[in-house]
């Protein structure tokens, strides 16, 4: 879907072009990411998108941090209802494991590895750094949220990339690594809810 030919502020621009980008990521794939078919998608010129991240590589790193961030959002607000007892550890595993398979985060970040794009992994790294700080403020979990955030995020990201293919060579129901992530996220969290209780 093209944008029409309107005059849009730098931010409008920027925002349109990752939202651009982020279809093409879920369509496509992180090789269709590029300068040409962002602007292309938008109706912008090569030039414009070169303006605001400088190269492909730049595009696919500002498309990372945008990711990162409205994921990392959507997973605060999972877990804050969690404590609350509004939500399920399930609807944390989820999100985190459609974040990196559904939403391409996996198969980005990968790519842009592969292509030399030494810092690609920068900002997921830190929206989610942020997001486990912000937490960790408002619970006395500390190192125990730390080690389920890297547990949960390596079990997502191993899973986008070769989960299908191994669940399959071991004759597992392609569910069973978020299974196993959620029977995790509950034993941590019912081992907090009884520190909270003492």
């Amino acid at each position: 879907m093209s944008i029409a030919k309107r005059r849009l502020s730098p931010e409008q621009s920027r925002t349109a072009a990752l939202a651009a980008a982020r279809e093409l990521l879920i369509e496509t794939g992180p090789q269709a990411v590029t300068l040409k078919a962002v602007s292309g998608r938008i109706g912008r010129t090569h030039a414009n998108l070169l303006h605001h991240f400088g190269s492909a590589s730049g595009l696919q790193k500002a498309l990372a941090e945008y990711l990162a961030q409205s994921i990392c959002q959507m997973i605060g607000a999972a877990v804050i209802r969690l404590r609350n007892g509004d939500g399920t550890p399930r609807d944390i595993v989820d999100m985190a494991f459609d974040a990196f398979d559904r939403e391409g985060a996996g198969a980005l970040a990968c790519w842009m590895l592969l292509s030399g794009n030494e810092d690609a992994l920068d900002p997921i790294v830190e929206a989610i750094h942020q997001l486990v700080d912000e937490l960790a403020e408002h619970a006395p979990e500390g190192r125990t949220l730390h080690e389920d955030t890297l547990s949960l995020c390596t079990m997502a990201l191993g899973d986008a990339l070769m989960g299908a293919q191994l669940a399959g060579a071991l004759g597992l129901d392609r569910d069973t690594g978020r299974a196993i992530a959620e029977k995790q996220l509950m034993a941590s969290l019912l081992s907090w809810q009884a520190g909270q209780t003492v």
